[in-house]
């Protein structure tokens, strides 16, 4: 029987670590002004759950008993080193003090606390690899080996970023704080980047076996629904609604062999509609504010996709305006790549093709395998099948997701029938 209480005891205390633990961070990281000690004070807590709710019983409010607990955890070893370093018993005594009234009851103000973690790993004065690793690891909860296999880089040189980005916070003073109207412009730009980045990867990896990472894309709709919440902007609205668009696509994305389906060939009936209506409603708020920008333009476009019951039925001149608007706001090799790609469902292959050529021998997408994958399939609908095979076989040297080298692949195949 008591084998069993334990077990339980675990898989509740496994539960409230998956379901909490990045709230219960935040609300410590805001309580004890440090990040290593906050991560260091709820892992104790954590621990000390397993061991006092065996004996005790779960409290009824399991997260405010971490917290406490957390808090107690971090001035006892505060004090501990304090034998140490005297200074150390000076910063227990104010946090005993500040701290001493907290209650963690209020789920608004926790979710202000993870607005304020955000805002805190997504500053301008972090370089922007280390706004993205510490935004995952902080307020995503991914582990170190998580976020370095993500984005193919060794354990040890994401941590040695996460290290500095919490040293650059204390070193500048950062305060743990959403900031003032005046601030906000550039600082949420910067917010929506890293949630838009962190989507990006679970929505279409960058490498490895899988063409999506569902733990990353949900993490990401997760923050903006928050953010969109707390700070209904415009583009905060835009980007929800770019993201909700995008993930509902993602069933109809691969094949069971995990293989991957373009947008031409999907199965339309296995997108999910509801958040397509979600995502469509939130556009529609978004461009009726009249102060949009880029994420706003580029979730129209999803909406656009969304809609129709087919790639023959899509307003494919709708779409061409829209990535005008975009690349007059947001100029870029990639949206002009887009705005091409529209441009030859539209008016034909050949046109497409004129200005993909143009694009690709500016230099600037070299090294991208997706045009030179958008080369090769309007060559090879029309005709012109050497040129096709030469740029498969680019897309192919550059790409590192194995669905996507198994499609170019097939399509060489194809070729060669």
């Amino acid at each position: 029987m008591a084998e069993t209480r334990e077990d339980e005891i675990r898989q509740l205390v496994d539960r409230v670590y998956r379901a909490e633990s990045s709230r219960i961070l935040a609300t410590l990281i805001r309580l004890l002004g440090d990040f290593d000690l906050a991560e260091d004070a709820m892992q104790d807590a954590f621990a000390a759950a397993l061991m006092r709710w065996s004996r005790d019983g779960a409290p009824e409010n399991p997260r405010a008993w971490l917290v406490s607990t957390a808090r107690f955890e971090a001035i006892d070893s505060l004090r501990r080193r304090a034998r140490f370093d005297a200074s150390l018993e000076r910063i227990a005594e104010q946090l005993e003090t500040q701290t001493g009234g907290v209650t963690v009851s209020d789920n608004e103000s926790v979710e202000d606390d993870q607005l304020r973690l955000i805002f805190t790993c997504c500053h301008p004065v972090l370089a922007p690899e280390a706004r993205l690793a510490l935004t995952l690891r902080e307020v995503c909860g991914l582990t170190t080996e998580e976020i370095a296999h993500a984005f193919l880089i060794a354990a040890s040189t994401l941590a040695q970023r996460v290290v500095r980005a919490k040293a650059k916070i204390r070193e500048a003073r950062i305060p743990f704080e959403v900031p003032s109207p005046a601030e906000l412009p550039e600082r949420l730009n910067t917010v929506l980047q890293v949630i838009y980045l962190v989507f990006n990867e679970g929505y279409s990896a960058s490498f490895g076996e899988s063409v999506t990472r569902a733990d990353l894309s949900s993490e990401a709709i997760r923050l903006g629904r928050l953010l969109n919440e707390l700070i209904p902007e415009p583009e905060v609205t835009g980007l929800l609604a770019l993201m909700l668009l995008h993930e509902s696509r993602r069933a109809a994305r691969t094949s069971p062999e995990r293989n991957l389906i373009l947008l031409e060939d999907q199965d339309r009936s296995l997108w999910n509609r509801p958040l397509i209506e979600e995502g469509v409603a939130l556009v529609e708020r978004a461009l009726n504010s009249h102060r949009f920008g880029s994420y706003t333009l580029q979730a129209a476009i999803a909406a656009v996709h969304s809609q129709a019951a087919s790639v023959a039925a899509t307003d494919w001149s709708q779409i061409v305006l829209l990535y005008g608007a975009l690349a007059r706001i947001d100029s870029s090799p990639v949206v002009e790549l887009n705005r091409a790609v529209a441009i030859a469902m539209r008016d034909g292959p050949e046109a497409g093709l004129k200005l993909i050529d143009a694009l690709v021998a500016g230099g600037e997408l070299a090294g991208y395998h997706l045009a030179h994958a958008a080369r090769a399939d309007l060559c090879r609908r029309l005709g012109k099948t050497a040129e096709a095979r030469s740029s498969y076989e680019k897309a192919l040297a550059l790409t590192q997701q194995e669905p996507e080298r198994r499609f170019l692949e097939d399509r060489l195949k194809e070729l060669k029938k």
